[in-house]
C-alpha cells in the first residue's frame, strides 16, 4: 500500500474514527489539515477532491476514498487483520447496526453545518442548539445501549474492538465536549474506557491529532 493521505480536521467525528481505523491497520500515513471552522471544504479545490465538501477524505493506492465507514470497509479488505468488521454474517450484521446507529443517526444531527444552520437561518439561541444537541444524544444513546447489551464484553461487541467502538470513541468525546450526561449509559462508558486503553485509541484523540 503506498503511504495514505489523509485529509483530515481533528475534532470531525468522522475523521476521529479513520484516524482509529487506520491505528488499529498499523497503517502510516500522512495528513492534510481541512479546516472546518474557516470553510476550507468549501473550497473549489477541495470539492475537486470530494464534491461532498466533507471530511474525511483518503487517497491510497491511486484511490480517491470518502464516507468513514466506506473507508473502513476499504481497509478491511486491503488489510485482514484485524478484522473491524466481523466475517460471519449474524455478527457482521449486528456490529454494522452498532456502527450505523451512530454515524447515520445520531451524529448527522449533531455535526457542525447542522449546528452552524441552527444558529444561523434558523436563528436558535445557544441554550435551544444545546438542547438540541444533548437531546439526539441521549435518544441514540439510550438505543444503542440496549441494542448492544445482548452481546456486549470488554467492548461494544465482544472483547475486541471493531468498527462500533470506532463510531462510539468519537461520540462520546462529543457528548462530553458538549456537557451531555451519559451516566445512564453504564455499557457505552465501559467500551468507550476500555477502547481509549488501548494506543490506537488514544493517538487518534483529537488533541493528539492537533498537536
Amino acid at each position: 500500500m503506498t503511504r495514505p493521505i489523509l485529509y483530515d480536521y481533528p475534532r470531525s467525528s468522522a475523521c476521529y474514527r479513520v484516524r482509529i481505523a487506520l491505528n488499529l491497520k498499523g497503517v502510516s500515513y500522512e495528513t492534510v489539515r481541512v479546516d472546518l471552522l474557516e470553510s476550507e471544504q468549501k473550497s473549489d479545490a477541495y470539492r475537486s477532491r470530494n464534491p461532498q465538501g466533507l471530511v474525511p477524505v483518503l487517497e491510497a493506492d491511486g484511490l480517491r476514498l470518502t464516507q468513514s465507514l466506506a473507508i473502513a470497509d476499504w481497509l478491511d479488505h486491503r488489510v485482514s487483520e484485524p478484522r473491524l468488521v466481523p466475517e460471519d454474517s449474524g455478527d457482521r450484521a449486528h456490529v454494522l447496526a452498532l456502527a450505523l446507529a451512530i454515524a447515520c443517526d445520531i451524529h448527522p444531527l449533531n455535526n457542525l453545518r447542522v449546528l452552524k444552520y441552527l444558529a444561523g437561518p434558523l436563528e436558535l439561541g445557544q441554550s435551544e442548539r444545546d438542547g438540541w444537541y444533548r437531546h439526539w444524544i441521549r435518544e441514540g444513546f439510550a438505543a444503542l445501549e440496549a441494542l448492544a447489551a445482548p452481546r456486549t464484553g470488554r467492548f461494544l461487541f465482544g472483547d475486541a474492538p471493531g468498527l462500533a467502538d470506532i463510531c462510539l470513541v468519537p461520540q462520546m468525546y462529543n457528548a462530553r465536549r458538549f456537557k451531555v450526561p451519559i451516566d445512564d449509559f453504564p455499557l457505552l462508558i465501559a467500551a468507550d474506557a476500555a477502547a481509549n486503553r488501548l494506543d490506537a485509541f488514544a493517538a487518534a484523540h483529537p488533541d493528539q491529532a492537533s498537536a
